[in-house]
C-alpha cells in the first residue's frame, strides 16, 4: 500500500468527525482536564477535516454544541457534589491560583460569568466547578450554558471548517496531494498533542513523574540517579527534557539508519516529489524562496541580532551563551551529517552544488531557534498557557520545512532527519539551561524586538543573494 492510500485510510470518517468535535468540545469545557487540552487548536483542526469532506455545517455546529454543554453539565455536577474533594485533585492540587482567579470572576460576574467565561480561555473549564461548588441553581446554570454555547460554536468551528473548505481549492493544487497535506496536518496535531500530554505527566504532580520517582526510589543507585537528574536538592528533576531528547535521540537514530540503508530516495520521497512537480499555485515558489532565505545563516543572524544586542544591554549573557552555542551546534551537526551521509538532492541548484540532502539544515535551525524561543517564552507564562507558545512555533516550523520541498531541494526523509536533529539539540540546550536557576527573561520590550527582527529578515529577503 502506498503512503497517499494509507493517508486517505486514516482520514476520521464523517461519524468519526462528527464524534470528535463533540469530544474535544466535551473536554475543553470539562473541570480540571479542560484546563490542560489546547481545545481551539483541536477544534479547528477537526473542523477543517469536515470541511474538506464538505461535512453538513449544521451537523458539526451540533456536536460541538452537545459537547460544549455535556461538559459543562458534569463540571458543574463534580463541584456540587465533590466540593470538598475537587480541590485535592490534580491539577488543582498543585494550581490553586487557577481556582482562585475562577472564583474571582465568578463573584465579580455572577450569573454571567457562566456565559462570559465560555470565551475566557484560563477560566473556561474552572467556572462551571465553582458555580457547583456556590450552589447555583441548576436550571439556571444549564440555560446560561446552553445560550452560550449556541453562540461559541459556530464561532470555534466555522474558522476551521472554511479552512477546510477553501485550501483545496487552491488553484494548481493538484487532488493527489490532498490525502497527503491531511496526513501531515493529523501527525503535526497527534504529535503536538502528545508532547503536551507528556509535558503535563512530567511535571512534580504528574503519573510519569511519580511513577519515575517512586521506582528510582526503591534502589541505592536509583536516589543517585535521581539526585543526579535533579542537580540540587529540592528543585524538580526535568525528567521531560530527559525524556524527549532520549525519544528524540532513538529515532533520530533509527531513522538515520533506514537512510543509509535505502541508499537512496524512500518510496515516500519519490512519490512525494512527483507530486509536488504538479503544483501550480501562484506566487507558491516566491514564499518559499523567502523562507528559505529568512532560514538561512544570514536570515537566522538577522532575526537574532535585535535580541542577542538587547541581552547583551541586559547582561543576560546566559541566554545569549545557551541561544548561540545551539545554533553553532546545530550547524556543526548539519556540516557534519551532510558530509558523512552525502545524500544526493533531488534537484541541485547551481548555488547549492557543494551541498547535500540529509539532513535538511533549514528545518533543523528552524526546530531549535523556534524550539529555543519556545521553551523561554513559555517558562515565563502560566502552565495552562504554555502550549500557545509551543503551537506557535509549530506554526513557523512546519511551513519553513514543508518550503524545501516547493523548492524541490530536499526530501521528504530529509525534513524528518533535521526535525529530529533539531529536537536532540534543543532538549540538550534546555537540560544545560535547567542544571542552574536563572533570573526572569522580564521586562521585555518584545513589541520592539519582533518589530526588529522582522525587518531585518525582510532586508535579507530583499538584498541578499539565493539561499
Amino acid at each position: 500500500m502506498n503512503p497517499a492510500d494509507l493517508l486517505q485510510q486514516l482520514t476520521p470518517s464523517p461519524a468519526m468527525l462528527l464524534l470528535l468535535t463533540a469530544l474535544i468540545a466535551l473536554l475543553e469545557s470539562l473541570a480540571l482536564v479542560g484546563l490542560l487540552v489546547p481545545g481551539v487548536v483541536l477544534i479547528t483542526a477537526t473542523a477543517s477535516l469536515a470541511g474538506h469532506q464538505a461535512l453538513s455545517v449544521p451537523l458539526m455546529l451540533t456536536a460541538a454544541l452537545f459537547g460544549a454543554v455535556i461538559g459543562d453539565a458534569l463540571s458543574f455536577w463534580l463541584g456540587y457534589t465533590q466540593r470538598e474533594r475537587a480541590t485535592r485533585m490534580w491539577p488543582l492540587s498543585r494550581y490553586p491560583e487557577w481556582l482562585a482567579q475562577g472564583a474571582r470572576f465568578f463573584h465579580r460576574h455572577g450569573t454571567l460569568s457562566v456565559f462570559l467565561g465560555r470565551f475566557v480561555g484560563p477560566v473556561r473549564p474552572v467556572i462551571p466547578l465553582i458555580a457547583g461548588m456556590l450552589h447555583m441553581p441548576p436550571r439556571r446554570f444549564l440555560l446560561t450554558s446552553l445560550v452560550s454555547a449556541l453562540l461559541w460554536a459556530p464561532a470555534y468551528v466555522l474558522p476551521g471548517y472554511l479552512l477546510g473548505r477553501t485550501w483545496q481549492r487552491l488553484p494548481g493544487l493538484p487532488e493527489s496531494l490532498h490525502p497527503w497535506l491531511a496526513g501531515l496536518g493529523g501527525l503535526v496535531v497527534m504529535l503536538a498533542l502528545i508532547f503536551s500530554w507528556l509535558r503535563h505527566q512530567t511535571h512534580h504532580d504528574g503519573l510519569i513523574y511519580r511513577a519515575v520517582a517512586g521506582l528510582l526510589s526503591r534502589h541505592p543507585h536509583g536516589r543517585r540517579v535521581w539526585r543526579a537528574l535533579a542537580r540540587a536538592r529540592g528543585r524538580e528533576a526535568p525528567l521531560g527534557t530527559w525524556l524527549l531528547l532520549l525519544t528524540s535521540l532513538t529515532a533520530l537514530s533509527a531513522w538515520t539508519l533506514v537512510i543509509l540503508q535505502q541508499g537512496g530516495p524512500l518510496p515516500m520521497d519519490q512519490r512525494l516529489d512527483a507530486l509536488m512537480d504538479g503544483l501550480a499555485i501562484p506566487g507558491l515558489n516566491v514564499v518559499a524562496e523567502g523562507m528559505a532565505r529568512i532560514g538561512d545563516a544570514y536570515g537566522v543572524v538577522a532575526l537574532v541580532l535585535p535580541w542577542a544586542l538587547w541581552w547583551l544591554i541586559r547582561g543576560r549573557l546566559d541566554v545569549l551563551a545557551h541561544v548561540a552555542g545551539g545554533l553553532a551546534g546545530i550547524a556543526a551537526l548539519n556540516t557534519l551529517g551532510k558530509s558523512l551521509i552525502a545524500r544526493v538532492r533531488p534537484d541541485t541548484p547551481l548555488h547549492l552544488a557543494d551541498s547535500f540532502a540529509y539532513p535538511s539544515a533549514h528545518t533543523s535551525t528552524a526546530v531549535v531557534l523556534y524550539g529555543l524561543a519556545a521553551a523561554f517564552i513559555a517558562r515565563e507564562l502560566p502552565l495552562p498557557r504554555r502550549f500557545w507558545a509551543y503551537w506557535g512555533a509549530i506554526l513557523v516550523i512546519v511551513p519553513m520545512a514543508l518550503s524545501r520541498l516547493v523548492l524541490g531541494v530536499h526530501w521528504l526523509s530529509d525534513l524528518v532527519g533535521g526535525a529530529l536533529l533539531g529536537l536532540v539539540v534543543c532538549t540538550l540546550v534546555q537540560l544545560a539551561w535547567q542544571r542552574q536557576p536563572h533570573r526572569t527573561l522580564r521586562p521585555c520590550p518584545w513589541p520592539a524586538l519582533v518589530t526588529a527582527s522582522l525587518a531585518l529578515g525582510g532586508a535579507r529577503f530583499m538584498w541578499l543573494g539565493p539561499a
